[in-house]
């Protein structure tokens, strides 16, 4: 990368029309040899490495789903349904929205800007 590159910042890179994402939505794009899913949740959009930091596996084609807490009287709620995104090959959990292991912040999925212009919707990588 150059100096001029570094100066720029990241590129925008059209992904979809937003109308074309529904919530729970999720779609697989290349950008600069990366691929990348973009996520719709709860109107949202939310965009994540396709690369598990455990073993490398596809994690943004795991399932979307959320996690069971235990309130002050030790009643169990199912809590940030579709919010939180497992790897298919190890069951490693994610949050959509920042990329981190929901067991903790020492393991992060790369996450990437999206932003919505003109009911388009870019990466920016």
């Amino acid at each position: 990368m150059t100096t001029d590159e570094t100066e720029r910042g990241p590129t925008r890179h059209y992904v979809v029309d937003e109308t074309d994402l529904d919530d729970g939505d999720r779609m697989l794009v290349e950008i600069e040899g990366r691929e990348i899913g973009v996520f719709k949740v709860d109107g949202d959009l939310y965009a994540l490495a396709n690369h598990c930091v455990h073993m490398g596996g596809p994690v943004c084609e795991g399932r979307l789903m959320g996690y069971f807490t235990a309130d002050d009287d030790g009643d169990l709620r199912y809590e940030r349904d579709g919010e939180i995104l497992a790897c298919p090959w190890h069951g490693w959990e994610f949050d959509v929205e920042t990329g981190e292991h929901i067991a903790g912040s020492k393991y992060r999925l790369p996450t990437y800007d999206v932003i919505v212009e003109d009911g388009e919707v870019y990466v920016l990588a």
